[in-house]
């Protein structure tokens, strides 16, 4: 089984691929959907074993060394991995990719007779261009598995060569159920058939996003205050005092009725001489 928990992968700005987390078990067809080809490929690679990841676990039958997970895998056609060059015939690619093969599965492997054996004769003059979508990942398919180490397919973007899932969909569910030879299939695409059932992942899905800071009740507008009429004041401004005090009349002072004064004596002597 190929277990999977938080695979990520680091790049120049951001991450390359983001951390995701699958299983796929033996007999089982693992559809995982990315939006991006370079996440793809970067997914693609870290399951066949041949990018080191970043951070994460990656293991397959309960081993994670690397070196084991590459030698029991294979990557199908990935876009600028190992896609077969467009100006080769099936027979050149058949010739070539059988001679990587380790020497003690390989015998006499030649690509006549292999073609012939795995039904590939009437393609085998055809450039790799000319090849249908679906006829493709036969054959490419069937290579990786020349390899009887292979336990795991890694299949870059199958989707990508044509639009219909039933061009590739139905190779791979029957890779995966073969009683007689049962694989871990993984099939990293760009979107899952709208009709798919089956097991299933997103790329990026086990990403922790930070909990979102709680809003702040707004303050409600004050309501206006009512309006207070002003009361007369008891004591009167000091403008007013001094304006009442202008207006009243000064009162007068008592005169307490004049006493007649003594004359003096000698002027009662001249009366008298009068």
């Amino acid at each position: 089984m190929l277990s999977v928990q938080q695979l990520q992968i680091n790049g120049r700005r951001g991450d390359l691929l983001p951390a995701t987390s699958l299983t796929v078990s033996r007999g089982e067809l693992l559809l995982v959907a990315g939006e991006g080809q370079d996440q793809r490929t970067a997914l693609a690679l870290a399951l066949s074993g041949r990018m080191k990841p970043s951070n994460g676990v990656l293991s397959w039958d309960n081993t994670t060394k690397t070196k084991k997970i590459r030698l029991a895998s294979a990557l199908v056609d990935s876009p600028g991995v190992n896609e077969p060059e467009q100006h080769l015939s099936v027979r050149d690619l058949v010739t070539e990719d059988l001679s990587l093969i380790p020497r003690r599965y390989r015998g006499a492997l030649l690509s006549k007779p292999w073609l012939k054996v795995n039904s590939f004769e009437d393609i085998a003059d055809l450039w790799i261009e000319q090849l249908p979508a679906g006829r493709r990942l036969e054959l490419l398919s069937a290579l990786a598995l020349a390899d009887p180490a292979t336990d795991l397919l890694v299949v870059d973007s199958p989707d990508r060569h044509s639009a219909d899932p039933s061009t590739w969909l139905p190779r791979l569910q029957a890779l995966a159920s073969d009683a007689g030879r049962p694989l871990a299939v993984v099939a990293v695409v760009g979107a899952l058939p709208d009709n798919w059932t089956g097991a299933a992942a997103v790329i990026g899905n086990s990403v922790s996003h930070p909990p979102e800071p709680e809003s702040e009740p707004t303050p409600s507008a004050p309501e206006p205050a009512a309006a207070v009429e002003p009361q007369p004041s008891a004591e009167p401004q000091p403008h007013a005092k001094h304006a009442a005090e202008a207006a009243e009349p000064a009162a007068e002072p008592d005169v307490e009725t004049a006493e007649p004064v003594d004359e003096p004596e000698n002027q009662n002597l001249q009366r008298t001489a009068k």
